[in-house]
C-alpha cells in the first residue's frame, strides 16, 4: 500500500497547475449545483438547519465505522485518486457537473439503497457531465426513493455485477449528550439585566408577578453536565430557587387559595445586610375535588426534533403523564412539521392504548409551522371544554420553530387572546435550538408555565410528582407588591424576577396579566435589604431626603398580594406586615441557591463570597431531601466551581 501512495504522489506532482479560468469555472458550476439542490439563494431559509446538522452527525458515524486499517487505507486511496482527477479534469476546459448528495439525509433514519438495476443501460460515471435538468430530476427521484411512505424491505438477492452497499444510519448513540449542540449562537434567552439596588426614599414600592417556572434550573444543569458554564442570560434566579420543594406552612382554611409567610436572616455574602424571605404555599385539594381535565398535546415533529434527547424523550415523558390521568380526562394530539394536523382526536384517558399508539407513531421530519399548530390546538381545546373543566395545551418543542407571527407583540396578543380558551404551558426538549425567550413569552402570556426536560427523571418530577400543580390552577394573575419602610430599610434589591417586573400602578389594575399558582404550588421571593447607617450602603444619602415613617416602627415593610380565583374577573387583596421574624432552614437553603445563581451570573454583589461558601451553606441546610434534588444541587455547584476555575 505504501508503494501505491508513492506512485500516486509522483503522478500528482507531474500534473501541471490547473488553469485559473478553468478552476474558476469549476467552482462557479459547483456553487450553481449546490444552489439548485438547496433552493434559490434568495429564498427564505428556515430558522434551523437540520440538513447540515444531520450531515455532520452522519459523517461522524460513518467515520466511526472506518476504523480498520484495510478499510481506512482503501478509503484514503480512493479519496486521493478522486482528488487527482479533480485536479486534472479542469485542464480540458470542459464544463463539469458533479452530482451532489441528496440533502434529505437530515431525516437521520436508515436509508437503504434500493435502486432497481438496469442491465441494458450502463450507469453514468460519478464524474460524467450531467445537465442541470437531469440533476434536478435525479434529485426528485432520489427523494421519492429514499423517503417511502411505507417501510421498504431490501431484496436479499444481489443482481449479477451489483455492489452490495450497507445502509447508512444517521442516528446518535442513545444516552449520550452531544456537547456541540449547546451553542450560544443558536440559543436565545430573555435579555434582562439583574435588578439593581434601589434607594427606599426614592422608590419605596417594588411590584412583580409571581413565577413558578423551573426551566432555567434544568437548562443550567444540562449545560453543566455537558461540561460548560451556562450563558449568564440563561440564569433566572427565581426559577432556580422555585425548582425545589419546601416545607412551607399550608393555608389555614380550606377557602384560602394560599398562605404567605415572611422571615429574615443575615445575608450569607454580606453580614451588614439582611435577606427577607417571602414564601407562598398553595392549597392542595383532594384528588376527588379535581375538575375534569382536557389536554391537547401540541408536539413539534420538525426535522430538528430527530435526536434522542428530543422527540424520543418527549414520547417517554408524555407516556408518564398519560399514566397519571383519570379515566374521564381527555387527550388530543396535534403534531406540526411543515403543516399541522390532528394526530389523535379527543380521546378519554381510559383508552390509553390508543393514546400511546398515536404517540409512538410520531416521527420527526420537515420544517416547522408553529402558528398553524397553535391555531388548531386552541380550536380542539375549545371543542373539548365543558363548564367547570380545565383545559391545557402542552406545547412540546426544542424551541426552534417558526410561529408564523413575525411581530413579537402580535405573538403575545395571539396567545393572550386565546388564554381564556385553554392555558398554554411549554415543555422544552434538547439543546442547540432552544429559544428560551420565545418559550417564556408563550408561557407567560398563555397563563401557563415553562419547564425544560433534559432527562426522564426531570419528566417524572414535572409531569408526575408535580402534575396537580402544573395542570390545575387555584389562583390567577397573582401579583406581589412590597412597600419598604425607609426608616428601617435604606436600600433594597429584589434577587431575580427581572422578566416579571410590573409597574406600581399595574398592581391594582385587574386587566394586567400576571402569573398563576397551581394546586400545591410554592413561590419564593428573596430581597436583600440594607438598614440605614450600615457600612454596606451602596449610595450616599440625599442631602434633603427624610424618612417618611416613624423610626421606632417594628415593620420593615408591608407585603400585599393580589389574585383572582379561576373564572373570576375581579381580584382579592391579601396583606401581611414584614417584621424581624427569624427565617427557617428552608430559607437558608433557598439563599444558598440564590447565591449559586449569582455566582453563575458573575454578580458584583457577593463581596468575595464564593463557591466554597455556597456549597457549605447548601450542604448544611439540605434538610429533608427524599428525591435527592438538593444533593444534586450541591453536586452541580461543585461542578460549576471546577468549570469556573482559571
Amino acid at each position: 500500500m505504501t508503494d501505491d501512495f508513492n506512485d500516486l504522489a509522483s503522478a500528482l506532482r507531474r500534473v501541471p497547475d490547473p488553469d485559473p479560468a478553468a478552476k474558476a469555472d469549476a467552482i462557479a458550476l459547483a456553487m450553481k449545483n449546490f444552489d439548485a439542490l438547496q433552493g434559490s439563494p434568495t429564498a427564505p431559509r428556515p430558522n434551523h438547519e437540520p440538513t447540515r446538522k444531520g450531515f455532520l452527525i452522519g459523517a461522524r458515524n460513518m467515520l466511526k465505522s472506518l476504523t480498520s486499517r484495510p478499510i481506512l487505507a482503501a478509503t484514503t486511496s480512493v479519496a486521493a485518486l478522486g482528488l487527482g482527477l479533480l485536479l486534472v479534469l479542469p485542464m480540458a476546459r470542459s464544463p463539469m457537473q458533479i452530482p451532489l448528495p441528496d440533502t434529505t439525509a437530515n431525516q437521520r433514519k436508515e436509508v437503504p439503497i434500493t435502486d432497481t438495476p438496469q442491465p441494458t443501460k450502463a450507469a453514468p460515471s460519478a464524474l460524467a457531465p450531467v445537465a442541470p435538468e437531469a440533476a434536478a430530476d435525479t434529485l426528485v427521484r432520489s427523494k421519492e426513493a429514499t423517503t417511502p411512505t411505507e417501510p421498504q424491505q431490501m431484496d436479499s438477492s444481489e443482481p449479477s455485477g451489483a455492489v452490495a452497499v450497507s445502509p447508512i444510519i444517521f442516528e446518535e448513540e442513545q444516552g449520550l449528550t452531544d456537547a456541540t449542540n449547546i451553542s450560544s449562537d443558536t440559543e436565545a434567552y430573555p435579555d434582562a439585566d439583574p435588578n439593581p439596588v434601589r434607594i427606599t426614599a426614592e422608590a419605596p414600592v417594588s411590584t412583580f408577578s409571581i413565577d413558578v417556572d423551573t426551566a432555567s434550573y434544568a437548562v443550567i444543569r444540562s449545560s453543566l453536565n455537558a461540561g460548560q458554564l451556562p450563558d449568564p442570560q440563561a440564569v433566572r434566579i427565581e426559577e432556580m430557587v422555585n425548582y425545589f420543594p419546601y416545607a412551607y406552612p399550608a393555608p389555614e382554611t380550606a377557602t384560602d387559595p394560599f398562605r404567605a409567610t415572611v422571615g429574615t436572616l443575615t445575608t450569607p455574602w454580606n453580614p451588614d445586610t439582611k435577606l427577607v424571605h417571602i414564601a407562598v404555599q398553595g392549597r392542595l385539594p383532594a384528588l376527588a375535588d379535581r375538575p375534569a381535565l382536557n389536554l391537547v398535546f401540541l408536539i413539534d415533529t420538525s426535522g430538528s426534533m430527530d435526536e434522542p434527547n428530543k422527540l424520543p424523550l418527549l414520547k417517554q415523558s408524555l407516556r408518564l403523564l398519560v399514566g397519571q390521568l383519570r379515566p374521564e380526562d381527555q387527550i388530543a394530539i396535534v403534531a406540526y412539521a411543515g403543516s399541522a394536523g390532528e394526530v389523535l382526536p379527543p380521546t378519554p384517558a381510559r383508552d390509553s392504548t390508543k393514546i400511546l399508539t398515536a404517540l409512538d407513531n410520531l416521527a420527526a421530519g420537515g420544517s416547522t409551522a408553529g402558528a398553524e399548530g397553535l391555531t388548531l390546538a386552541y380550536r380542539i381545546a375549545k371543542s373539548m371544554t365543558e363548564t367547570g373543566d380545565v383545559s391545557r395545551i402542552l406545547l412540546a418543542t426544542d424551541g426552534d420553530f417558526n410561529l408564523g407571527v413575525s411581530d413579537p407583540d402580535g405573538l403575545e396578543a395571539f396567545v393572550a387572546k386565546n388564554r381564556d380558551t385553554a392555558y398554554l404551558s411549554v415543555l422544552g426538549f434538547g439543546r442547540g435550538n432552544l429559544d428560551d425567550a420565545v418559550m417564556q413569552t408563550l408561557a407567560q402570556n398563555g397563563n401557563g408555565t415553562a419547564a425544560y426536560i433534559d432527562t426522564l427523571a426531570e419528566a417524572q418530577k414535572t409531569l408526575v410528582d408535580q402534575l396537580t400543580g402544573a395542570l390545575f390552577p387555584i389562583a390567577n394573575d397573582v401579583k406581589i407588591q412590597v412597600e419598604w419602610n425607609p426608616a428601617a430599610v435604606a436600600e433594597y434589591r429584589l434577587i431575580g424576577y427581572e422578566t416579571r417586573a410590573l409597574a406600581r400602578e399595574d398592581f391594582n389594575n385587574d386587566r394586567v396579566d400576571a402569573g398563576e399558582i397551581g394546586a400545591g404550588h410554592q413561590v419564593t421571593a428573596i430581597y436583600e435589604i440594607t438598614p440605614p447607617g450600615s457600612p454596606a450602603l451602596a449610595n450616599d444619602p440625599l442631602r434633603y431626603g427624610t424618612a417618611t415613617a416613624t423610626p421606632d416602627s417594628p415593620e420593615l415593610g408591608f407585603l400585599r398580594l393580589r389574585y383572582k380565583m379561576p373564572g373570576s374577573d375581579s381580584s382579592t387583596l391579601m396583606e401581611t406586615p414584614i417584621t424581624e421574624t427569624p427565617a427557617s432552614d428552608e430559607a437558608q437553603f433557598a439563599s444558598a441557591i440564590a447565591g449559586f445563581g449569582q455566582l453563575l451570573q458573575g454578580s458584583d454583589y457577593l463581596n468575595g463570597w464564593g463557591w466554597d461558601q455556597a456549597i457549605a451553606l447548601a450542604a448544611a441546610h439540605r434538610g429533608d431531601d427524599p428525591y435527592g434534588y438538593r444533593a444534586e444541587a450541591v453536586t452541580l455547584m461543585r461542578l460549576a466551581q471546577s468549570l469556573a476555575a482559571p
